[in-house]
């Protein structure tokens, strides 16, 4: 276990918030916490976590984490009448958010931290909870570079992977970027699955061969169950994901960049939610697939394997 060398807080005990926090705990650190509903992060305290009834609370503090629902939300905890920076005296030296938020949004927290004497970090990461637990998570970050230094061994304790791309916010149109990806991969890896399977294949034994493949990758591989199981409990939903499109679709026309495969898919996204498939995992995109083959899917019940194993605690690697 490592001793913490600063003092910091926590904003946001939802899915992602708690797993993420429960590593720095685990970890020795020094670490406050606030959630609107206080009751869900209660749990938190047996692992050593301090609850403050105000984000405002967390002023003090040397770094604080912020991992919120959306936009408002992180204006709301950051500079908003009992936000973190709105307490007109010691800030946190940096403010550190993972949270999915606009770039405008971002930029006018990122305009008042200067003001104030503080300093944002873009933080966007790539994972769910399972992928914090085994240690696999992926951070892009950017802000000012000293910022990014003094943070770095906490970021370190909560992902496998942080790459630091630059200033301002270009870490959050690296994460639009990458969930581009993924839908993009989930459609391709869902027609050729449905494909296999008219053909007279398992679902599982075509997924195995490619997992096996240079195509494969963690990613594949964490679908597999879901594809092969029918499983779209949901880990990141539809609408999450049509959103996402939308903030990438939206950058691609500022920035004068065509981006045709991208835009089918989001149209192939939107169908599935008005097929009431929004709330379900964006595996589902599988479903879609197969009811325009007119294939009837079953759940294969086989046991295989997401490809998640647990680095270890302080697995590091950067890129810089």
């Amino acid at each position: 276990m490592k001793s913490s060398k600063h003092r910091l807080g926590w904003i946001g005990t939802g899915r992602m918030g708690y797993a993420l926090v429960t590593r720095l705990l685990e970890r020795g650190c020094d670490v406050a916490v606030y959630n609107r509903t206080r009751a869900k992060a209660e749990p938190l305290v047996k692992l050593g976590a301090k609850l403050v009834d105000r984000p405002a609370d967390l002023a003090d503090r040397d770094i604080v984490f912020t991992s919120v629902a959306g936009s408002q939300d992180f204006a709301e905890v950051t500079t908003g009448p009992h936000g973190v920076l709105s307490n007109g005296g010691p800030v946190p030296a940096v403010i550190i958010d993972s949270s999915t938020v606009s770039m405008d949004v971002s930029q006018k927290v990122r305009a008042k931290a200067e003001e104030v004497g503080s300093a944002l970090l873009a933080t966007p990461v790539s994972g769910n909870p399972k992928v914090v637990r085994a240690g696999r998570l992926s951070i892009a970050v950017s802000g000012p570079r000293k910022a990014f230094e003094l943070s770095l061994p906490y970021l370190q304790m909560l992902g496998g992977n942080v790459s630091y791309v630059g200033e301002g916010e270009l870490a959050r149109l690296v994460k639009i970027c990458h969930n581009l990806v993924l839908g993009v991969v989930t459609q391709i890896m869902a027609e050729t699955t449905v494909l296999a399977e008219r053909g007279g294949i398992a679902r599982a034994d075509y997924l195995d061969f490619l997992n096996g493949s240079v195509m494969g990758s963690t990613f594949t591989r964490y679908k597999t169950p879901a594809f092969v199981n029918l499983d779209f409990t949901p880990t990141f939903t539809g609408k999450l994901l049509r959103k996402d499109f939308e903030l990438g679709l939206e950058a691609a026309r500022k920035l004068d960049v065509p981006m045709p495969v991208a835009a089918l898919v989001h149209q192939i996204v939107t169908n599935m939610i008005g097929f009431e498939l929004g709330d379900a995992d964006f595996a589902a995109l599988l479903q879609m697939e197969a009811w325009g083959a007119d294939l009837k899917l079953v759940p294969e019940n086989r046991k295989v394997s997401d490809g998640l194993e647990d680095k270890g605690k302080d697995g590091k690697n950067v890129k810089s």
